[in-house]
């Protein structure tokens, strides 16, 4: 079972038509995990949700952007004004709370 989830609290219901292939697939997996039909669909979606939702989450740069972030990272511009004043504020703000 994945992080977070639990067998109690609230619960919702998921019906879907598939393949009578997909089925016997499914409850022959379900089977081996010696798990339920329901447990192993509900293991088995979370599962691929999560990982569908992280890889839409990452950043995707190009070349050209990957090597424009190295050279940030690498060789930061100087810092503007309103930095270096955001800066500030935020030390003053920092040292008046210790």
């Amino acid at each position: 079972m994945l992080p977070g989830m639990s067998d109690t609290g609230n619960s919702s219901r998921l019906e879907a038509r598939v393949p009578t292939r997909v089925l016997d697939m499914i409850k022959r997996a379900a089977e081996l995990r010696g798990i339920s039909v329901t447990s192993f669909v509900i293991e088995a979606t979370a599962e691929k949700a999560v990982q569908v939702i992280e890889q839409m989450d990452a950043i995707r740069l190009t070349r050209e952007e990957q090597a424009r972030f190295a050279e940030a990272l690498l060789n930061p511009p100087e810092p503007t004004e309103a930095l270096r004043d955001a800066a500030r504020r935020h030390r003053d703000l920092v040292a008046s709370k210790s």
